[in-house]
């Protein structure tokens, strides 16, 4: 049996065949020159040929393809690529590649520190934002964060939303395998998690830009995203999941 890639990046995307090529070449310029061995994970749904063409990349890198035609959910489709991972580390970045491969220098020695989590932010110390939210979303984003953190306690995380968390392996599967949310609310949801598990979690500050696309609609997407909120806050322990076997 082949030995466990140090990394394996979970890769969630929607309708993103534009970038999707784009973002696992530049994940394998930026490893492949460090000596990383890795893993890449795309979970794609939609109909547009995402899954099709980072298919077409077998031949170039190590990369795995799942996901359905209809939308399912961001949480469901990084839940299953994590659950599918084989790597000593796991992590996932966008699609659309917001926050750089780069930044996981920022990340990595964290866990050296004895941390178990370590989670990008566009708010903590060393963050920079190069091309800023419209500031109707910066509005929204700020009165959820007043909503979310007495509702669910995640006092101590400024950015919960960023698309670029970290994880020891087996706190990935632990903390996965007990996640429910499939919508966009399942980064609460596994901090919640974590929390409450007792695991150390690490906010580290890093570069950040909007490209101007956003699948969230205004008013019926933020209610989900409430009784998301409430479905975490009063679920109660959750017992693990069926763990499935790799895909190839």
């Amino acid at each position: 049996m082949s030995a466990s890639p140090q990394l394996s990046l979970v890769i969630p995307a929607f309708n993103e065949v534009a970038t999707i090529q784009r973002t696992l070449r530049a994940i394998r310029e930026y490893l492949e020159p460090r000596g990383v061995t890795y893993e890449l994970i795309v979970s794609a749904d939609g109909t547009d040929g995402t899954r099709e063409a980072a298919a077409a990349l077998v031949s170039e890198m190590p990369v795995r393809v799942m996901g359905a035609p209809e939308r399912r959910g961001k949480g469901r489709g990084v839940r299953e690529g994590v659950l599918a991972a084989t790597g000593e580390m796991v992590g996932f970045l966008d699609a659309d590649y917001k926050v750089p491969i780069d930044e996981i220098e920022k990340v990595m020695p964290w866990f050296e520190q004895d941390y178990d989590i370590v989670i990008g932010s566009r708010a903590a110390a060393g963050a920079n934002i190069r091309v800023r939210q419209p500031w109707y979303r910066r509005i929204g984003s700020k009165g959820f964060g007043m909503v979310m953190r007495p509702l669910v306690g995640l006092r101590g995380i400024q950015d919960t939303q960023c698309g670029f968390k970290f994880f020891r392996a087996e706190v990935a599967r632990d903390l996965f395998t007990r996640q429910r949310i499939d919508g966009y609310m399942f980064d609460v949801e596994i901090l919640s998690l974590a929390a409450r598990a007792g695991y150390k979690v690490k906010e580290v500050g890093v570069a950040w830009q909007d490209d101007g696309d956003t699948r969230l609609k205004l008013v019926s997407g933020n209610w989900k995203n409430l009784k998301d909120l409430f479905r975490i806050r009063f679920g109660g322990r959750r017992a693990a999941l069926p763990v499935p076997a790799p895909r190839a």
